[in-house]
């Protein structure tokens, strides 16, 4: 996965904001099984990282080429 222009940028960010209110409802809602909730959680926020890693990378793909 690699973000190629500011329309996929700004997509990665929605995403992402969907995942992290996702993350915070979790903690909220009652829990039918501990153990499954934990593991949605942990596979959200591996997501999270990744979309947040790909946002860096091509921000500073972006500064590199403007200097």
């Amino acid at each position: 996965m690699s973000i190629q222009s500011n329309r996929q940028l700004e997509n990665t960010h929605a995403k992402l904001k969907l995942l992290e209110d996702r993350l915070r409802d979790l903690d909220n809602e009652p829990v039918a099984n501990v153990r499954t909730r934990e593991l949605t959680k942990q596979s959200l926020k591996k997501l999270a990282n990744q979309l947040k890693e790909e946002i860096v990378r091509f921000e500073a793909r972006q500064v590199a080429t403007s200097s």
